[in-house]
């Protein structure tokens, strides 16, 4: 074997083993989410009546809509984690938690009375939500982003903005979990805020910190 052709080999030996991206964004979530969910038992912890909250249709709501965000942004993330990605095919994926929220809302105020609407909507713990859904986001932020390192996004701002919702999708679902304000009102007004809110964080540290 000539020697160019067995460096070529070697090179392609220590690529295949590795970790692939969704390797190392699985493995951020990992982290970040232990972390955050020790701060969330520590601080927060599941509300008591958990049990019976499963059982009505705005509590579960909530939790399917916080879900599907994460999900659709984990998916995200590593798609445009490649330097072939093509940013485009990802759009339905993470319109499906925004569409499925409005269709909680308008659900919600087709079945309420009208009076109710703003009592719903501002809750008892904004504040608070405001404050944990970005609390519990910062660690798999910054773990998302270091582990982005490791790829070579084609437009790093976007893979920054998709960590910040995937890290934001875990805060909210976390938080979700303690949050006795379960009307899509609620979740409209005061959780989509620091989602929103993390996207932008990841979008402009990834511009810099992801650039190749």
């Amino acid at each position: 074997m000539k020697t160019d052709e067995l460096i070529k080999s070697l090179v392609q030996d220590a690529a295949l083993r590795r970790p692939s991206m969704a390797v190392h964004v699985i493995g951020a979530v990992a982290v970040g989410g232990l972390i955050s969910s020790t701060l969330f038992g520590l601080e927060l912890g599941v509300r008591p009546d958990i049990g019976n909250a499963f059982g009505t249709w705005r509590f579960t709501t909530k939790v399917t809509i916080a879900i599907a965000c994460f999900a659709a942004a984990l998916w995200a993330t590593n798609v445009v984690a490649k330097p072939h990605a093509h940013p485009r095919k990802i759009l339905p994926a993470l319109l499906l938690p925004l569409a499925l929220l409005v269709v909680a809302v308008c659900f919600e105020l087709l079945t309420s009375p009208a009076d109710t609407w703003q009592t719903r909507a501002i809750g008892r713990n904004s504040r608070l939500c405001l404050a944990f859904v970005s609390l519990l986001s910062i660690a798999p932020l910054v773990a998302l982003l270091l582990s982005l390192r490791a790829g070579a996004p084609r437009s790093p701002r976007m893979a920054g903005a998709l960590a910040g919702l995937l890290a934001g999708g875990l805060g909210a679902t976390l938080y979700a979990l303690h949050c006795p304000d379960d009307s899509p009102l609620f979740v409209a007004l005061w959780y989509a805020p620091p989602i929103a809110l993390m996207a932008l964080i990841g979008a402009t540290t990834g511009s810099r910190m992801l650039r190749w």
